[in-house]
């Protein structure tokens, strides 16, 4: 009887971190060895090595990894070589209730057993153009973040010292004209006052800067047919068109609207035991940028439907398919909202 020539796959668990890498197999079949292969360094040269090794006894690998801090490097890398490799979310691995012990070795051998049991979600992989954008708009996300901390800082202190606005609105020029004319009883309370309305105008200017240059890369961006199709809905203007599409990316990925509402984790969670059904709150699982930009864009449409001058300008230069589409959502969002005002799941606008 001649031998088969078809070669079992042989499955591959990475645990990277900055400065290691846990490597693991998982030999195909149900009741193929899985095992420890060691433990490497962190650079790309000493897993060539390790690879090689394994790519010499003549099985071919497939390689998974968790998406983490590490980013795509690895993905990049060994698709360069033809290699097949999946980035596999975090969130999605199944782990044992039950299991207390963590290390870098059991969590490779874990990875290369799922993996060949088929119960791993991969990630998609954006190129190197796309994520150069996500990195922009992050690093937007951050300095408005530091802003808002260094305002709640400032608050607390002239809190602290009895000292409260009497306009109507924070933020402002004339709240700004107002901060100029503080000063503090004490030396050192003025410095630190000084300290950190100085770090709110320094992000306040950062976030200006890194605005711009979205606006910039937006032209060179393969993207920017559907950032430009996103400005028709009401709510989306520039930032929340880029974070969007930064971040989700190809949205025809998703074979439904269910899909990708409970990609970004705004699905209720449910717990449900026999005939009583029980849903709760929602998921919050997934991609937080992105929910936390449509949880904005959504409580626009808690206005009656218009199409405003600034909407009607945005919409000027696009496809009437795509303003159509626009103006349901219209209809159709600001009904629902009325209907949960009506069931008083949502508080009246």
């Amino acid at each position: 009887m001649r031998k088969s020539s078809i070669t079992s796959s042989v499955y591959v668990g990475l645990d990277v971190h900055k400065d290691s890498i846990d490597i693991a197999l998982a030999e195909a079949g149900r009741d193929g060895e899985v095992r420890h292969a060691g433990s490497i360094g962190g650079d790309l040269a000493s897993l060539d090595k390790s690879l090689r090794k394994l790519i010499s006894r003549g099985s071919p690998l497939h390689i998974v990894y968790e998406a983490g801090p590490c980013g795509f490097v690895i993905w990049r890398h060994l698709s360069a070589q033809n290699l097949h490799c999946e980035v596999v979310a975090p969130s999605s691995i199944p782990k044992r209730s039950g299991d207390r012990v963590k290390t870098d070795r059991r969590d490779a051998i874990l990875l290369a057993r799922l993996a060949r049991a088929g119960e791993l979600t991969a990630v998609r992989v954006p190129d190197v153009a796309d994520e150069a954008v996500r990195d922009l708009v992050r690093a937007r996300e951050d300095a408005v973040r530091e802003c808002r901390n260094a305002r709640h800082r400032l608050k607390a202190l002239l809190l602290r010292n009895g000292i409260g606005y009497t306009g109507k609105t924070a933020w402002t020029a004339a709240h700004l004209r107002w901060l100029a004319t503080l000063k503090l009883a004490h030396s050192a309370q003025q410095i630190g006052f000084q300290e950190y309305l100085h770090a709110i105008t320094e992000a306040t200017a950062r976030i200006g800067r890194l605005e711009q240059a979205m606006r910039d890369a937006l032209p060179e961006w393969t993207l920017r047919p559907l950032v430009q199709a996103l400005h028709a809905l009401r709510g989306v203007q520039l930032i929340a068109a880029m974070t969007l599409v930064a971040e989700l990316q190809d949205f025809v990925r998703f074979a439904n609207p269910r899909q990708l509402m409970s990609y970004v984790g705004l699905v209720p969670g449910e717990y449900s035991s026999g005939p009583k059904r029980r849903q709760g709150s929602i998921t919050k699982a997934g991609n937080s940028a992105a929910r936390r930009m449509l949880v904005e864009v959504a409580w626009h449409y808690q206005h009656s439907p218009r199409v405003s001058p600034i909407i009607a300008k945005r919409q000027d230069d696009l496809p009437t398919a795509v303003t159509d589409i626009a103006w349901k959502a219209q209809l159709r969002l600001n009904a629902k909202f009325k209907r949960l005002v009506a069931r008083r799941v949502l508080p009246p606008s």
